[in-house]
This record gives structure tokens, C-alpha cells and sequence, in this order.
């Protein structure tokens, strides 16, 4: 049996630490739960990383870094209304083939405020420096236009809450999205 790198343990321990803390949130995920899901005693999980807040801050990096992944690759040699559906559609698929990412992305929104509340700043100018990048990412091949990266990312977020609650695709409160961010491509004009 091949054993597995400190940092390939470290991934596999992200990625489980997702699945957890996307359904039950930073509160409700014990590092039990985490460490047993990857298959790791407690006291190796915190060799790999000090504290839970330090796994949760990692995984929640992450969740941004590979949307940027796939808002980059998607829109990679295009740009306006050509990148713009291509985002949509890609995120689309993204949000319905890793529902953790989206669970995740909407836990770690909740504990920016949770950690703001508590007058604990680190973590949220953190995360907000990542969603800068994600502006970033969307921002230039939407032209560099703030209204269109504006609307763009709050039709994100509409799409991250209907997601989240369950609304099913065909649903009619889907209809006033891009048929990208809906899932069905790309209408003919």
C-alpha cells in the first residue's frame, strides 16, 4: 500500500472538511467528523493543520480559488456577452456536479459575519480579498465593466440561493435567469 504525502493528506483532508462543513457549518462540524471521514486520528489531522478555524479557513479559500479556476478556464479566449454565458453556464455545472462548493461557499458567508460579530476581523478581510479575486476574474472578461460584473455576480448569488434552498431547475422562480445560469445553454438570438 502506498502511503499518501503530508500534503496529499492535507488535500484529502480539505476536501472532506468541504463535505462537512458545507452541510453542517463551521459550528455543527466536529474534527472528528472531519479526521474520520479522510481516515486520520484527531492528533494527526491537527499535525496537518493548528485548529479547526485554520481547516475551515483553508477549505473556504479553496471553494473560492476553484471558482475562480472555473470562471478563468470558461472564459479563457472570450469576453462580454460570449464570456458571460460561458461563466454561467460553467459555474452552473459546477453548483450542480459539487453541491459542497456551493454549501461551502454559503457556510463560509455566514461565518464572516459570525467572526465580525465576535469582533474577529482576520477571517473575513481574508475571505474578502478572495472574492476581490473572483471580481477580478469575472470582471476583466466582462469588459471591465462594473455594471455588467455587478449584475453578473449578483445573478451568482441569486443562484446560489436558490440552489441552496432546493428550488428544482424547472421551478419558475429560474425563468428571469440566463438560460446559462439555468443550465440550458445558450439561447439562439
Amino acid at each position: 500500500m502506498v502511503r499518501m504525502s503530508a500534503e496529499e493528506r492535507r488535500e484529502s483532508v480539505i476536501r472532506a472538511a468541504m463535505t462537512e462543513f458545507g452541510q453542517k457549518g463551521y459550528y455543527g462540524t466536529s474534527t472528528e467528523a472531519i479526521a474520520k471521514r479522510v481516515g486520520v486520528s484527531q492528533p494527526y489531522l491537527f499535525r496537518l493543520f493548528p485548529s479547526k478555524k485554520a481547516i475551515f479557513a483553508a477549505v473556504s479559500h479553496r471553494c473560492i480559488e476553484e471558482t475562480c479556476e472555473v470562471f478563468e478556464e470558461a472564459s479563457r479566449g472570450l469576453e462580454g456577452e460570449e464570456a458571460l454565458h460561458a461563466m454561467a453556464a460553467a459555474y452552473a455545472r459546477l453548483i450542480a456536479e459539487h453541491p459542497e462548493k456551493l454549501q461551502m461557499q454559503m457556510q463560509t458567508y455566514l461565518a464572516v459575519a459570525a467572526a465580525e460579530a465576535e469582533g474577529e476581523h482576520e477571517f473575513g478581510e481574508s475571505v474578502r480579498a478572495g472574492w476581490m479575486k473572483l471580481w477580478e476574474t469575472v470582471h476583466l472578461p466582462l469588459g471591465a465593466d462594473v455594471s455588467e460584473t455587478t449584475t453578473f455576480l449578483a445573478y451568482g448569488m441569486l443562484v446560489n440561493t436558490l440552489a441552496a434552498m432546493g428550488f428544482p431547475p424547472e421551478h419558475t422562480v429560474w425563468q428571469g435567469l440566463y438560460l446559462s445560469a439555468r443550465g440550458e445553454g445558450r439561447s439562439e438570438e
